[in-house]
């Protein structure tokens, strides 16, 4: 499948070390690279010599880029990048790129001073900033934290860049990004993963750092970017703050995360196609309730505004900035003819969990069927199908948060088992309503689902008779990626249910990484990266579990 990172190693400052930059592992450059870099001088040598002696570096058009040191800039307490780089939503000739300066993450302003600070920042076709073809000045406000968003136009379709941010004198970690390919592409194979669920206190993310080496255009992160705990005793790692509620609060929490050096580099690897699900905010949150309706909706929503405000701050997202609790989150990445990514948002609009139940499993009762029952809402519905509609591409994948294929924890069980109510068994009408909708709309339509912290690989069919899973056709595949770190409690308990559940193909409950995809004309095919262990920093990595769907044949087989 051609997965070596090979084309590119990224540089980045370990927050935990300022002084000692390091290197994502990876193999050589290729030749082709190898000619674009001046001969005898490395990249660290010529940028250091550089800002030594404080000169511009020319550009191919004329041009001069800014000075490494800027008279005018602020003096701050520290390293201003300590939180990385990212880029994100790729379009053909476009591309986000992210920065938050906090010299002191873990204060209440990042260490920033109460004033705009400006940043400049740089787009190259070279690691070395030979070839610069884009570039120019961003102000980092500090309503929003001190971050940045450039939307970058311009650019040439499915092309590598470098990027790198400026600013109080300083030089950022140098980012890698591509741009989706052309709207009329259809030839070259389109390469993603996708991760979620990374719960700082469990382990390492050391799936991220396997994740920087991979090749691929695209890493959607499906939710789950941060978890809302206390802190707690006993653990691999501990939450820095206390369980946050306000904006300074997620301020904190997702400094403790942006950190991470294996995150960091990342992000720094490859463009991101961002979506939350409910510990952004709150787990098991419904809307404008809170998980246990501990607090009235009003008193939630500020939460929620909150909670949205600091995940577009921390994102690379080509969205408004939220002065709400309302954030319209969900949206299309095309990758020209071959594979059209629909990213959905299934908490922001869902109607309460059904049953009363306080946890997420439970025996199913009559409100699981309601035709009033909704994950999407209406308008996010009415969206998807006009998407999946219009969508050219001979691949539909459909981004989004919780499990939708039927799964019975105790079929044994009298009363219809046990379900998870937080999931689309919660909402069976309006899963129903969404096989219609890929039955009908979407040519090869694949769910990528995060979530459930394990691996799944259901077949999806157009109507579901009961939560055994007995059905009628199948219409897509489900691939359900594992955690980066968080635990799943019921492994044992599944592994005795699933077997007399045909739809599911594949289960694996006890370990963690993400999933690596590539699409071409007539396959898809998805490998489960599974790393040694999340205890240790240095853990390794293996696929476990291969499968393969075929253009026309929805359903997958193992590979």
């Amino acid at each position: 499948m051609g997965h070596g990172r090979g084309r590119y190693r990224a540089l980045v400052r370990d927050p935990r070390s300022q002084s000692a930059p390091f290197s994502a592992r990876g193999v050589a450059p290729s030749a082709r690279q190898r000619a674009e870099k001046p001969a005898g001088v490395s990249r660290r040598a010529f940028l250091g010599a550089a800002a030594g002696l404080g000169l511009a570096v020319a550009t191919p058009r004329g041009l001069r880029s800014p000075l490494l040191v800027a008279r005018d800039a602020p003096r701050l307490s520290g390293p201003a990048f300590t939180l990385g780089v990212a880029s994100g939503d790729p379009l053909p000739g476009r591309v986000v790129l992210w920065t938050r300066l906090a010299p002191e993450p873990q204060t209440p302003t990042g260490g920033m001073p109460a004033e705009p600070v400006s940043v400049r920042w740089q787009v190259a076709r070279d690691e070395a900033f030979g070839k610069i073809v884009r570039q120019g000045k961003a102000r980092a406000e500090p309503d929003a934290a001190h971050s940045v968003h450039v939307d970058v136009a311009g650019l040439e379709p499915a092309t590598d860049y470098f990027y790198r941010f400026i600013a109080a004198g300083e030089e950022s970690p140098v980012g890698r990004t591509r741009t989706a390919p052309a709207p009329d592409a259809s030839t070259r194979p389109v390469r993603f993963a996708f991760a979620s669920c990374q719960q700082y206190e469990e382990g390492y993310f050391t799936a991220h750092r396997h994740l920087s080496e991979e090749d691929v255009d695209l890493v959607a992160f499906l939710g789950d970017y941060i978890y809302e705990d206390d802190p707690s005793d006993g653990k691999a790692r501990r939450h820095e703050a206390s369980e946050p509620t306000d904006l300074a609060g997620y301020r904190l929490r997702y400094a403790t995360y942006k950190a991470d050096a294996d995150l960091q580099a990342a992000h720094a690897a490859h463009p991101w196609a961002v979506i939350w699900d409910d510990h952004e905010v709150e787990n098991n949150y419904a809307a404008d309730r809170a998980q246990r309706d501990t607090v009235s909706p009003a008193e939630f929503l500020t939460r929620r505004a909150a909670a949205y405000r600091s995940w577009w701050e921390h994102q690379p997202v080509r969205l408004p900035a939220p002065t709400g609790p309302d954030v319209l989150m969900y949206r299309t990445l095309a990758f020209g003819r071959l594979a059209t990514f629909q990213l959905l948002d299934t908490r922001q609009y869902r109607t309460d969990q059904a049953c009363g139940s306080a946890v997420d499993i439970g025996a199913p009762c009559p409100d699981v069927d309601s035709p009033d029952a909704t994950l999407l809402g209406d308008s996010q519905s009415r969206w998807l199908s006009r998407a999946l509609g219009e969508s050219r591409a001979r691949w539909n994948l459909i981004a989004q948060q919780v499990m939708v294929g039927p799964v019975n924890f105790a079929p044994t069980l009298p009363d219809g088992g046990i379900v998870n109510l937080d999931q689309w068994d919660g909402y069976t009408s309006a899963r129903g309503s969404l096989m219609r909708q890929l039955a009908k709309l979407a040519p090869n339509p694949v769910v990528l689902t995060g979530d459930i912290h394990s691996s799944w690989v259901h077949d999806l069919v157009a109507e579901t008779n009961d939560a055994s899973g007995t059905s009628d056709r199948v219409v897509a595949t489900e691939l359900v990626g594992t955690s980066i770190t968080s635990s799943f409690p019921l492994e044992s308990v599944v592994q005795g249910a699933v077997a007399s559940q045909p739809t599911i193909k594949y289960f694996e409950g006890t370990k963690h990484g993400y999933v690596r995809a590539e699409v071409d004309k007539e396959q898809l095919r998805a490998d489960f990266r599974y790393v040694s262990g999340i205890g240790s920093p240095t853990a390794t990595i293996e696929t476990g579990a291969s499968f393969v769907v075929e253009a026309g044949h929805p359903g997958a087989q193992p590979a």
